[in-house]
């Protein structure tokens, strides 16, 4: 009987980006800024370019609107990452534990101020915080290995 075997390897990307600002909490909400805003500009390039493929045209309009989305893209992913990675910082250093709690609140605290920003109805801010807290609980959870 013939047999066959696959085998690989699969490494994650990594990003080494050096921040001192010679504050703790500056340099790590300065490397999220910068680690989440790249994230954001990759997900505004996958799309612009899944776009530009499904539309079978490319114009110096498009690369115009698609360069100005990447800027916002990333920015706004950046202070979302940024504030809530100095939040969750300043949780930790308050309460003096690391864990799932600090994680829930930053999130709420995040959700709430973005939601803010975006001019939207007190409901809704109500509503982001919740998402917020639960999506980076259940982050922890998951990044932590708290199911076995």
């Amino acid at each position: 009987m013939p047999s066959s075997t696959f085998s690989g390897t699969v490494s994650t990307p990594k990003l080494s980006v050096a921040v001192d600002m010679g504050n703790p909490f500056l340099n790590l909400t300065v490397d999220a800024f910068l680690k989440i805003g790249a994230v954001g500009v990759t997900k505004s390039l996958a799309e612009d370019t899944y776009k530009a493929i499904d539309k079978g045209s490319l114009s110096k309009s498009t690369l115009e609107h698609a360069l100005k989305k990447l800027c916002k893209e990333g920015v706004y992913w950046g202070a979302a990452g940024g504030v809530y990675i100095g939040t969750e910082y300043g949780i930790e250093r308050i309460r003096g534990s690391r864990d799932w709690k600090n994680a829930m609140l930053a999130g709420a605290a995040t959700g709430a101020v973005l939601s803010a920003v975006g001019k939207k109805g007190k409901d809704t801010i109500v509503i982001d915080a919740i998402l917020g807290g639960a999506l980076a609980t259940a982050s922890q959870f998951v990044n932590n290995h708290y199911f076995y």
